[in-house]
């Protein structure tokens, strides 16, 4: 139990399959109910594509876990109708400090532009995001929510899964065209299908301590070098709601797991950061190592790997989470391309090359904050303190300084769905980039205007026979955009630039259109 959260229990049922005792086949099955699984079955609903969700549990996950959302993340969620209150709900921050022994080493501010509609970044315990989420797909009717209900058989075939589910009246059995695993870095589904990870576990340890306390800290991201209060290792400190600080202390490779979860362990490191007199109750405390691996491939015929449930990386950059929310926004609208006709099967096998390319990307800067938070050597430890010294006053040191590149989306610029420029730009918004924010002249913001299927944006010119709808835009967002009167951009379902070019021609919008379905005959908008 927490003590500023009280966790909602949610209601088993029987269903149909099991009352009537008949093998149903659905669409499209999720494993596993946490921000993946319910971020992909919302987006999926909202395409008009029926959802069965299965998960082993009867509520949110326990303790605050992830906990930073990142503008992109907060954006996907708005698009499903669920962003604005998260973000009002959450502690918005967008500025970072660096500290080094006692000093500041430098700081940073991850929006220094202006006039977007989400946040840099919010801090929310996990558990809120997911209730939110579950409220979500309650009032979806395509969402079909299945609590104690887990995964125990799964027997892929060419053209669907057959699964075997245990539930408190017994073990039932269901049929599924497309399966999505979301069902995180323990995931069942993986293991129940021989499959494994590729990559590095790392050694050293770390402890989260959830405090509740009234603090005079300013809202923004602390991240600490060998600090007064503990020597020779790094802390980090975050703003949550409800009065709840997260503090991430860095313990080594030998500390014991077990150990240092006791409070009368727990309690004296944060005296000593906060002062012996400060005023805290501990609300959740874990011990954790974590790893930088994934699958080597996400897609298996009908099974898709979700989320943690395909990729970890280290917490440092908040990429986990908003990784595995990404995941579910790349796969969405192509499903119900397939689902819908639209496109061909082979469409889903561009889900895995865009997104194991945002994975490794993902694990290259977490493997690379790990080690220079955590250096394996005494010539390592004395360039990383020297990279911290200097960038008290020089510029040039402060890229260097790495205490978790935080989140944000790849590109998809090698991606085979991505039409490359043929007309000269400068700057703008590159294909494969996503798209970038703006206000509109009638009041509303671009990413909500573009809504969540093909669109052509327009700056500066009228077209009457495009192949997609048309959204004519100027201001802000030309000036965003690199655009010049008679500029065009193609936009995904998912809100990522398929193509662009200096004037409008039927012919390559067609063209660009085919190719972001897969370049199959029957590819059509």
């Amino acid at each position: 139990m927490l003590k500023t959260y009280t966790f909602p229990q949610y209601e088993y049922r029987r269903s149909a399959e099991q009352r009537e005792g008949v093998v149903k086949r659905h669409p499209l099955v999720i494993i596993g109910a946490g921000p993946v699984g319910l971020t992909a079955a919302l987006d999926c609903a909202r395409r008009g594509l029926p959802v069965v969700v299965l998960d082993d549990n009867n509520s949110v996950s326990m303790g605050s876990r992830a906990v930073c959302y990142a503008k992109r993340s907060l954006e996907i969620l708005d698009r499903l109708g669920v962003g604005e209150a998260l973000a009002g709900q959450g502690v918005r921050w967008q500025i970072g400090k660096v500290f080094h022994g006692e000093g500041l080493a430098y700081q940073f501010d991850l929006l220094p532009q202006s006039q977007h509609k989400m946040p840099a970044m919010i801090n929310l315990q996990q558990y809120h995001l997911e209730e939110r989420l579950v409220q979500a797909c309650q009032r979806e009717p395509l969402v079909d929510l299945r609590w104690k209900h887990k995964l125990v058989a799964i027997e892929p075939g060419a053209d669907g899964v057959a699964l075997q589910v245990e539930t408190p009246d017994g073990v039932f059995a269901l049929q599924a065209d497309w399966l999505l695993a979301c069902d995180g870095a323990g995931s069942d589904t993986r293991a129940l299908l021989g499959l494994d990870f590729e990559g590095q576990v790392f050694q050293d340890r770390f402890l989260i301590a959830d405090v509740v306390m009234q603090a005079e800290f300013p809202t923004e991201r602390w991240f600490w070098f060998d600090p007064p209060f503990h020597r020779n290792q790094s802390v980090l400190l975050h703003k949550q709601c409800d009065k709840v600080w997260r503090i991430d202390f860095q313990l080594g490779r030998d500390a014991d797991p077990v150990e240092e979860k006791r409070p009368e362990r727990v309690i004296p490191r944060i005296q000593a950061m906060l002062g012996p007199d400060a005023q805290f109750e501990l609300e959740w405390v874990s011990v954790y190592q974590f790893a930088c691996r994934r699958m080597k491939n996400f897609r298996h015929g009908r099974v898709l790997f979700v989320g943690d449930a395909a990729h970890q990386v280290s917490p440092f950059g908040a990429r986990g989470a908003n990784s595995g929310m990404q995941d579910a926004d790349n796969l969405g609208w192509k499903l119900q391309a397939v689902l819908q006709g639209r496109a061909p099967e082979s469409l889903l096998d561009s889900y895995h090359a865009e997104r194991a390319a945002a994975a490794d990307d993902n694990i290259l800067n977490s493997t690379r904050s790990t080690d220079f938070i955590s250096p394996k050597s005494r010539a390592s430890l004395r360039l990383r303190n020297a990279v911290l010294e200097l960038a008290r006053s020089e510029a040039f040191a402060r890229p260097l300084v790495n205490s978790g590149r935080l989140s944000m989306p790849t590109p998809y610029r090698d991606s085979p769905l991505i039409t490359p420029d043929e007309d000269d730009f400068e700057g703008g918004v590159a294909p494969g980039c996503p798209c970038v924010d703006a206000p509109l002249a009638d009041g509303r913001w671009l990413l909500n205007a573009l809504g969540q299927d093909f669109m052509l944006l327009s700056f500066g010119a009228e077209i009457a026979d495009g192949p997609v709808p048309v959204l004519q835009v100027d201001g802000l967002a030309a000036e965003r955009y690199g655009a010049s009167p008679g500029t065009c951009y193609l936009i995904r379902p998912d809100q990522f630039v398929a193509a662009r070019w200096r004037r409008f021609d039927a012919a390559r919008v067609a063209a660009a259109l085919a190719r972001s379905l897969g370049g199959g005959p029957d590819a059509q908008a």
